[in-house]
């Protein structure tokens, strides 16, 4: 319970249904703790936290819609009060130093969710602030800076099939991917080099010799 015995009201947003029913199994068996809204998208999320105003909302960072990390100040708006807790894949630390730059009070690891998730919502609904232990070791190793822009070899791989003009079908057939995979490659790739336009990917791509000049 909060300071005040109220429960924890909690929504979560991901974009996949099996998750949130697991996600709702493991915080409802939890004392003190209700989930009121479920959301498959951020237009979702952002009507549910209107509407609820909950302690905590529980925010994956990719799905459908606008991204999560850019939606983050609207969330934050629609409901003051409300803590957001970001549960991803994303082990980088510059997408956990991004998220609680733009305003979330916890990050942890779906593959940690089932130890890690409930102390990140009694945390962040106490007034705290939860990272991962080991994002976060990952986080204060990390040099400043080094972390923003700096891609990973698949996402290289990527960058470059996309620079070239392949559409992500072609990606997905060419390096033995989903599409799926793709598409959160390249959110990943525009997150971490802060660029939106297929023009701005090509010109980075020529400046690290990725591609060849025409």
């Amino acid at each position: 319970m909060t300071q005040d015995s109220r429960p924890v009201s909690i929504v979560i947003a991901d974009d996949h249904a099996v998750v949130r029913s697991g996600l709702r199994m493991l915080l409802d068996a939890e004392p003190g703790f209700a989930v009121v809204a479920e959301a498959g998208t951020v237009d979702e999320a952002r009507a549910a936290v209107e509407e609820h105003e909950p302690s905590v909302l529980i925010l994956d960072l990719h799905m459908p819609g606008d991204t999560s990390l850019s939606a983050m100040p609207a969330l934050r708006a629609a409901a003051p009060d409300t803590e957001i807790v970001v549960l991803t894949m994303q082990e980088d630390p510059a997408f956990a130093r991004e998220s609680m730059a733009a305003g979330a009070r916890g990050y942890v690891l779906k593959e940690a969710a089932d130890t890690e998730l409930v102390a990140a919502i009694r945390t962040v609904a106490g007034g705290g602030t939860y990272l991962q232990p080991d994002v976060g070791a990952k986080l204060a190793g990390a040099a400043p800076g080094e972390s923003r822009g700096s891609l990973t070899q698949r996402e290289t791989e990527v960058l470059r099939l996309v620079a070239l003009g392949h559409t992500n079908l072609e990606i997905a057939d060419s390096l033995y991917l989903s599409i799926r995979t793709v598409e959160t490659h390249r959110a990943n790739i525009q997150s971490k080099l802060k660029v939106s336009r297929r023009a701005d990917l090509v010109r980075y791509a020529l400046e690290r010799r990725l591609i060849a000049a025409p």
